[in-house]
């Protein structure tokens, strides 16, 4: 598992996929309450915040999503982020790796001002193994 770690001010992990053999090792490990984050377009990768989110952990787990999309590097716009819970993620034998279907989800227009800001402040990350 080679992931992108994040460590938030509130010491909150985040964690990110790199690739469609990441994203489905990324959702293997995500329980059934924790927030998970993913681009409403296709080509982006699974984001998900370990345990209970504190304050400004949803937005920072959203910005990261976009970040890291291929909607974000092709358009440098605002990017539409859906988020859902790890329940409500399913994955039929039909899908192709790295693809999944979500039951329930919320939709967050993550801004460009502050997706350039993350990258502005360069938001240190670790590597997990």
């Amino acid at each position: 598992m080679n992931f992108r770690k994040f460590i938030t001010s509130n010491e909150t992990e985040i964690l990110a996929g790199r690739s469609a053999q990441n994203n489905e090792e990324i959702v293997e490990q995500i329980e059934k309450d924790e927030e998970v984050f993913h681009t409403e377009k296709p080509g982006s990768p699974f984001v998900n915040i370990k345990g209970i989110p504190k304050r400004g952990d949803l937005k920072l787990a959203a910005t990261i999503c976009a970040r890291h999309s291929q909607d974000w590097r092709d358009n440098k716009k605002d990017v539409s982020i859906h988020r859902f819970k790890g329940k409500d993620i399913y994955k039929h034998k039909s899908m192709k790796l790295g693809t999944f279907g979500v039951q329930k989800k919320k939709i967050i227009k993550v801004k460009k001002a502050d997706i350039l800001k993350f990258i502005e402040n360069g938001t240190s990350t670790t590597t997990t193994r």
